[in-house]
């Protein structure tokens, strides 16, 4: 599994399966970016001024929006997620 450091978090991209009222489905090269995702882990935070960490935002198994061009995408184990600061994380998902 990957570690995040700092104040980044790992989340796995959920992709929406986009499909018209006519039964057509369209295709990834004609949708947009997703932007929602899946927190599947978390760094230990920001370090302040006095040397402590600052509490995260977000938390493992949070859903989130993300800024559209965020992150660093990597593949584990066949598996594609995405890094990125917790600043990019826009919103949490209830």
């Amino acid at each position: 599994m990957i570690k995040p450091l700092g104040e980044r978090i790992v989340i796995k991209v959920v992709e929406d399966t986009e499909q018209t009222s006519g039964g057509i489905f369209i295709p990834d090269s004609a949708k947009e970016k997703p932007q929602r995702g899946e927190v599947v882990a978390v760094g230990l935070g920001k370090l302040n001024d006095k040397g402590e960490r600052e509490p995260m935002d977000v938390k493992v198994g949070d859903v989130i929006l993300y800024a559209k061009y965020s992150g660093t995408d990597v593949k584990v184990d066949g598996v594609e997620y995405k890094i990125l600061s917790v600043k990019d994380a826009l919103a949490v998902i209830e």
